[in-house]
């Protein structure tokens, strides 16, 4: 057992099946119930099943960890430049391809940007690069850990590039023709980043609405199929921006669904408070509003589970006939969820506003406080780079 905030918290391993079969799993059962997954059906039992030389491997995972993602130029003497240091909204386990990210960073402590400068430096060296490297860090309390680095380009340049105002490709294009960075910075090609104070944000397109089958619970495997951004003077706004330009458009009135997994609970409270101070009507399964209400936060109606027939309109049913708005469904592991995998379906199926994960959860959240009773500014990419 473990203490937090005063209260008992169960910590128990999690494991990452690696592989085309990857699963996260938090427990035996979810361990058991993976493996049964490769059954007659499953990829490795029609290829031979497990063997010595096709084995599962399994590896410890880190959890509630912060990803974060940094692209940086090296030339032929040595010089690096950071693009920028993109902190993940989603913690680490989520695709980096399918999760949100920040420019600037927004809870990462000075010193841990500063170690993973650093780092990425000390990396680009070693691997003697000529041009663009992106290097995927994990950071747990005080511990960064590299995830792994690529040297080339990485789907996140342009993003950098549009945050900072700094022409990323053009400059690595020079370098790799033999350029030095401080040549770049004499021709005037290379300069300062912007510093006027915004937040980017982007936010990976989930093609979800046209394969409503499809679990839209976020995980290792990448879905997206493109990437907007929002920018604004605050993380709330821009983030907000970065929702509605991905298709996600946030009710400001109506009704919300929570289903939260138990590690969330403590996290939800914050969410239910704020949407509640939004004028949002609130709705939860059993588990949920019990925890809700124990910390003086009573749920407006709870919902019954799917096999519960007769005790009412399950959240699948008021999805369907439109009486819920937003739902907020946070899974845990990869084990049966059938309830959880429903009324996701019904969400993308219809359309209504769907967060996986906590973290979205709470920026969600931040985002629609933040604009709460003001008009949503406008400005070109341009004005967000005079300097």
């Amino acid at each position: 057992m473990a203490e937090r905030v005063g209260y008992p918290v169960l910590v128990r391993p999690s494991y990452v099946l690696g592989g085309r079969a990857m699963r996260i799993v938090h427990d035996g059962a979810q361990l058991s119930h993976a493996m049964q997954a490769l059954g007659p059906r499953g990829s490795l039992r029609a290829e031979g099943g497990l063997t010595a030389e096709r084995p599962v491997l399994v590896d410890r995972f880190l959890e509630d960890a912060i990803e974060v993602d940094v692209d940086a130029i090296r030339d032929h003497t040595g010089a690096v430049l950071i693009g920028g240091v993109m902190e993940h909204v989603e913690e680490a386990g989520v695709h980096s391809g399918d999760s949100a990210c920040a420019i600037p960073p927004q809870t990462l402590q000075p010193w841990v940007i500063e170690v993973i400068s650093a780092y990425t430096r000390a990396i680009a060296a070693a691997l003697d690069v000529r041009g663009l490297v992106n290097v995927q860090f994990a950071v747990v309390g005080t511990t960064v850990y590299v995830i792994e680095a690529n040297p080339r380009a990485s789907r996140t340049v342009p993003f950098v590039a549009k945050a900072t105002g700094v022409p990323l490709a053009k400059i690595a294009s020079r370098v790799m023709l033999g350029a030095t960075l401080q040549e770049l910075r004499v021709e005037g090609m290379l300069t300062a980043p912007v510093t006027s104070r915004h937040v980017s944000v982007k936010e990976a397109v989930l093609p979800l609405s046209r394969f409503p089958e499809v679990d839209a619970v976020l995980g290792p495997e990448m879905r997206s199929t493109g990437e907007v951004m929002g920018i604004d003077m605050t993380f709330g706004r821009a983030f907000l921006k970065a929702q509605t330009a991905a298709g996600t458009l946030l009710p400001d009135s109506g009704t919300v669904f929570l289903s939260l997994a138990d590690r969330d609970k403590p996290a939800g409270l914050v969410v239910a408070r704020r949407l509640r101070q939004l004028g949002l009507a609130l709705v939860a399964t059993s588990g949920t509003a019990e925890y809700l209400a124990r910390f003086g936060e009573a749920v407006d109606r709870v919902i019954p589970r799917l096999a519960e027939a007769g005790a009412g309109r399950n959240a699948v049913e008021l999805i369907e006939c439109g009486e819920i708005n937003f739902v907020v469904n946070t899974p845990r592991g990869s084990g049966p969820r059938s309830d959880g995998q429903a009324i996701r379906r019904a969400a993308s199926t219809k359309h209504v506003p769907l967060v996986t994960t906590i973290a979205a959860a709470l920026a969600v959240a931040q985002g629609m406080a933040e604009q709460a009773g003001g008009a949503r500014t406008v400005c070109a990419l341009q004005d967000y780079h005079q300097r």
